[in-house]
């Protein structure tokens, strides 16, 4: 720490003497989560709900989780906090977080999270609409909308569980990796989820870069092992699974993105990489679709309603009708607040491809 006189003071690190002094200090300072490391992309912003939010459930005194929090896709996200000295932190702090969140999807309404925000702003004279869109960047018009889409996320059980600690145990560790994998939220084959939450990792513990700038490689932290991907090794890996045809269809997009002078954000996944084609405008990231290597293209509706003009039902409704005259891609209105994918295959047309490319000429434009 630099004092006022320039000199310097070395800091050295101490266990926390209490949780209560780590629980207040994310409720404090909820940036302390680090949203850039959960989704490097979009980075994640926090809105404090509460602390101590009472889980009911099927028995008396289900318990309370340490805090509630909503990041900018109206996603509840459950904290538990924990010293390291306490033995709870190795295996049973993650019984009792699968028990909240499953007891909160089930039994705790949208109305109670509601409720618990308002009175805590009322508490400290503060402006509810102004509150979340301060916290998370969005337009005091939509408050009525965005608590719809937390209800829709807590009906789909659509939340995230993050553990938060001075030190994080090794069991713990190996427990959170293995939720992260068998959790994960992409679809499968068939466009349907596979799983609908995600276990957040702690701070310190996540391996993931930070959009990309990245350097290559493989990356390893005190948790998680990622791994930059770049156009080499997306194409490398591209060429080993699938057929010419697909290969170069995802070229071609890519030519595309560039031509336009798309941003390209290249993905960190451990064993599938991707690239995302990204229009900034007007001091906002706009994230067109992702390429994988496993051989297919999702298309980001679950991003565009909370970015104009696809805020509106009626723009989107009209991006999905121009994608489903392609021949061969068929996505249900049911998708669209979802991630559905479209094989590389469909593309592999090249009338087809021209079309898909048009579509998202026109979803610049609409931005623009």
């Amino acid at each position: 720490m630099i004092q006022d006189d320039g000199q310097l003071v070395e800091m050295n690190e101490e266990p926390y003497g209490t949780e209560e002094l780590l629980q207040k200090l994310l409720a404090d300072y909820p940036n302390l989560l680090a949203g850039e490391q959960m989704d490097s992309a979009n980075p994640r912003r926090w809105l404090l709900i509460s602390r101590e939010v009472a889980v009911p459930g099927e028995e008396a005194g289900a318990g309370s989780v340490d805090h509630v929090f909503l990041d900018q896709d109206a996603i509840p996200t459950l904290v538990e906090v924990k010293r390291s000295a306490n033995t709870q932190i190795r295996r049973e702090v993650v019984g009792q977080m699968l028990d909240y969140a499953a007891n909160a999807v089930v039994y705790l309404p949208v109305e109670s999270i509601r409720t618990r925000f308002e009175q805590r702003c009322a508490d400290r004279m503060l402006d509810p609409e102004q509150e979340v869109a301060d916290a998370l960047g969005i337009e005091t018009t939509g408050y009525e909308a965005f608590w719809g889409q937390v209800k829709t996320n807590l009906q789909a059980g659509r939340v995230r569980m993050v553990f938060v600690a001075d030190a994080i145990p090794t069991q713990l560790r190996r427990i959170v990796e293995f939720l992260n994998e068998q959790m994960d939220p992409r679809r499968g084959a068939g466009g349907r989820d596979q799983a609908v939450c995600r276990a957040g990792q702690p701070a310190h513990a996540c391996a993931q870069g930070r959009g990309p700038d990245c350097g290559g490689g493989t990356q390893k932290g005190s948790g998680r092992e990622t791994r930059q991907w770049d156009k080499s090794s997306f194409f490398d890996a591209l060429v080993e699974r699938h057929p010419r045809g697909v290969v170069d269809v995802a070229r071609k997009i890519l030519e595309w993105a560039t031509q336009k002078g798309l941003r390209i954000w290249w993905g960190q996944g451990k064993q599938i990489g991707s690239f995302v084609p990204i229009y900034d405008f007007m001091d906002q990231n706009h994230l067109l679709f992702a390429v994988y290597t496993y051989g297919k293209v999702e298309i980001y509706f679950q991003w565009y309603q909370y970015r104009e003009p696809f805020d509106s039902e009626v723009k989107r409704l009209e991006l999905l009708e121009k994608l489903n005259a392609i021949e061969g891609i068929s996505i249900p209105p049911t998708e669209m607040t979802r991630r559905p994918n479209i094989p590389l295959t469909v593309l592999e047309d090249r009338v087809a491809l021209r079309q898909f490319l048009d579509v998202f000429d026109w979803f610049v434009a609409q931005i623009q």
